[in-house]
């Protein structure tokens, strides 16, 4: 478990995070969101040490970063796979991580295996795609057989094929009942992977609930309604005061009503349906509404 309290980091009198305070649970991925400039890559380096805090703290299983005296068997971090020697090859980058961590040279096959790369793990890192550096970066986070996970932006420079299967690696590990935290801007792939949320803007928390919850609150909701009647039904409908707008000849969407009054009154005056359904906006959607405030850089109309 993640326990995150009161942190705050400081670059002169710009306030990256300001009094933080989440936690990370077992047995589930936690999405870590926030639009560009947030704080979320400062706070990840302040709960690793990377960046020194100027307050609050950041405890694994109760315990500080620092405190931990072999972090690799205990918390794997990938926050930037391009951070590598280019000289050296695959296979030597992670022997090298190995021998200074006290872990078996056999390891770093297994893990090779793991992500992939096994076939290109003797090439010099200079050769690889950002993909595959990808992929050496989790299999480095791997290599200790770490019960807490913490990534940035993992799916970066992986095609459809290797976003899929960082997501079944990331949910592989939470169904093992580890920690895995998780910064991504791929919102589509977060809503399918991630059982908890927590989104930040200009350094502070804006909320930390499940998916469900995150979407429910902010994302619209409407009614999608297909008829061969429709145009009937949409006097009906607005008549009773609801939002119509049209889709195509057949359907239209509603707003102003739930989909069992939408029902009822099509049933009331003898219309057809062949289709009545709740529509929810994604992930995206309440992501946007929700941090709408916090943008540091908001584009003009086009």
């Amino acid at each position: 478990m993640i326990t995150v309290d009161g942190l705050t980091k400081r670059f002169g009198r710009k306030v990256a995070v300001d009094g933080l305070g989440f936690t990370v649970r077992s047995g589930q991925v936690t999405g870590f969101l926030g639009p560009n400039g947030s704080g979320k890559s400062t706070t990840m380096r302040c709960m690793l040490c990377l960046d020194r805090a100027d307050a609050g703290v950041a405890l694994f299983d109760g315990r500080a970063y620092g405190q931990i005296r072999s972090p690799l068997h205990e918390i794997g971090v990938l926050l930037d796979a391009g951070y590598v020697h280019p000289g050296r090859t695959g296979r030597n980058h992670l022997r090298w991580l190995a021998a200074s961590n006290g872990l078996p040279r056999t390891r770093v096959d297994e893990v090779l295996e793991t992500v992939g790369l096994t076939t290109v793990g003797s090439k010099r890192l200079r050769t690889y795609s950002l993909g595959m550096r990808q992929r050496l970066g989790l299999a480095g986070v791997l290599l200790g057989d770490p019960h807490t996970v913490i990534l940035d932006e993992p799916a970066n420079g992986l095609d459809p094929e290797g976003i899929r299967w960082i997501r079944d690696v990331l949910v592989h590990l939470a169904e093992q009942d580890r920690t895995v935290l998780v910064s991504s801007h791929l919102l589509s792939e977060m809503a399918l992977m991630a059982s908890e949320l927590v989104v930040i803007g200009q350094g502070r928390l804006i909320e930390q609930c499940s998916v469900a919850e995150f979407i429910d609150r902010h994302s619209e909701r409407w009614v999608r309604v297909q008829s061969p009647t429709v145009a009937r039904l949409r006097e009906v409908l607005q008549a009773e005061g609801a939002e119509v707008a049209p889709v195509d000849e057949s359907t239209i969407e509603v707003r102003g009503v739930t989909t069992a009054e939408a029902g009822e009154l099509a049933a009331r005056h003898g219309v057809v349906l062949h289709e009545l359904s709740t529509q929810t906006g994604s992930l995206e959607d309440a992501f946007l509404r929700a941090t709408a405030s916090a943008q540091e850089y908001t584009a003009g109309p086009l």
